[in-house]
C-alpha cells in the first residue's frame, strides 16, 4: 500500500527510476559486537542456547563454521564449539533501526521497510539532488558507518528486484549496482537460489533437479512446466514474477520506521492463477510428467 504523494508500485519498465536496497550486514550480533568490544571478533550467535532455542543471527566470524541464521541452536554449538550465545535485545534493536531510518530521511522520505535490518530507498528525486543512485547508496553507507559504527551493503537498480539482489552479491560491507543495460545478463550467471524468493526449498530439491540452476533457464520455464517440479505452487510464482522483474519499482511509503522483525514479503499479491496452472499443482505425483 501507498500513501498519497508517492509512486505506485509498478512501473512499465521505468528505467530512469533509482531504487537502493539497504541491508544490515548481521545486524543484531553486529550491534552487539559494537556495544561489548569484548565480543569483536569472536564468533556470536544473537539467541537463546536452549535445547529449542534458534539463532536469530549470527556474526560472520561464526558463519565460517556453517552457522545461519534459524539453525537449530543445538546443531550451531556443534558446528562451532567456541559459539558465544547472546540474548536478544529486540527493543534495542528497533531503536538502533530508527537511527538507520533517520539517515535514510537525508536521502528521500520514500522509503519501504522490509524488516528492522532492511529497506528500499527510492533517490531519483532524493534531497540532495544527486544524479547517480549509487553516490547515494555510498554516502548512506559512509553515514551509517560514521555515526552508528556498523556496516551496511548497498544494491542500486531501477526497480526492487534487481536492486535487492545486488546488496546481496557482495556482502558484507558491499555496494553492486545493476545497470538496466545489464541487467539479464548480470542475473542470467546467478544461481537460481540466488535469485529474491527463491530459497533452498525450492531450489535445490526441485528447480535443480529439472536443470533449472542457472536463473536464466528458470525465465524460460513455462507456468505448467514449473508447476510440475515442485509440491506447491513456488516455481509457478517464480515464472509470473519474472516478466514483471522489469516493470516492478519500490510501492514505498513516506517516513515508514519499522516497528517490528516482520518476515520479508513482495509488495503486492499476485495475480491468481488460471485453473490451469493449479490443477497442475495439485496434480499426485504419480501423475507427474517427468
Amino acid at each position: 500500500m501507498t500513501t498519497k504523494g508517492t509512486f505506485p508500485p509498478i512501473f512499465a519498465n521505468d528505467t530512469t527510476r533509482r531504487i537502493v536496497h539497504v541491508d544490515m550486514d548481521a545486524f543484531y550480533a553486529s550491534v552487539e559486537q559494537r556495544d561489548r568490544p569484548e565480543l569483536r571478533g569472536r564468533p556470536i550467535a544473537v539467541g537463546h542456547e536452549d535445547g529449542r532455542g534458534v539463532v536469530a543471527t549470527a556474526s560472520y566470524e561464526a558463519r565460517r563454521f556453517g552457522v545461519r541464521s534459524a539453525m537449530p541452536s543445538r546443531r550451531a554449538r556443534e558446528l562451532c564449539p567456541e559459539l558465544i550465545f547472546v540474548p536478544s535485545r529486540i527493543a534495542y534493536y528497533r531503536e538502533v533501526s530508527a537511527q538507520i531510518h533517520d539517515i535514510f530521511h537525508r536521502y528521500t522520505d520514500v522509503v519501504e521497510p522490509l524488516s528492522l535490518d532492511e529497506a528500499f530507498l527510492d533517490v531519483t528525486g532524493n534531497k540532495l539532488g544527486l544524479e547517480v543512485g549509487t553516490e547515494v547508496a555510498r554516502r548512506i553507507k559512509e553515514d551509517i558507518r560514521r555515526e552508528l559504527n556498523l556496516i551496511a551493503s548497498a544494491g542500486v537498480s531501477y526497480n526492487k528486484f534487481l536492486a535487492k539482489i545486488a546488496s546481496d552479491f557482495r556482502k558484507p560491507d558491499g555496494l553492486c549496482t545493476i545497470h538496466p543495460s545489464r541487467a539479464i545478463a548480470f542475473i542470467d550467471r546467478l544461481p537460481v537460489e540466488a535469485l529474491w524468493g527463491v530459497g533452498p526449498a525450492t531450489a535445490r530439491p526441485r528447480l535443480l533437479r529439472c536443470g533449472r540452476s542457472r536463473s536464466r533457464f528458470s525465465r524460460t520455464f513455462s507456468d505448467r512446466r514449473a508447476s510440475c517440479f515442485t509440491s506447491s505452487c513456488a516455481a509457478s510464482t517464480i515464472v509470473r514474477f519474472w516478466p514483471s522483474a522489469s516493470e516492478r519499482a519500490s510501492g514505498a511509503k513516506r517516513r515508514s520506521k519499522p516497528t517490528s522483525a516482520r518476515p520479508k514479503r513482495f509488495e503486492r499479491s499476485f495475480r491468481p492463477w488460471p485453473k490451469s496452472s493449479r490443477a497442475a499443482c495439485e496434480r499426485p505425483r504419480s501423475a507427474v510428467v517427468r
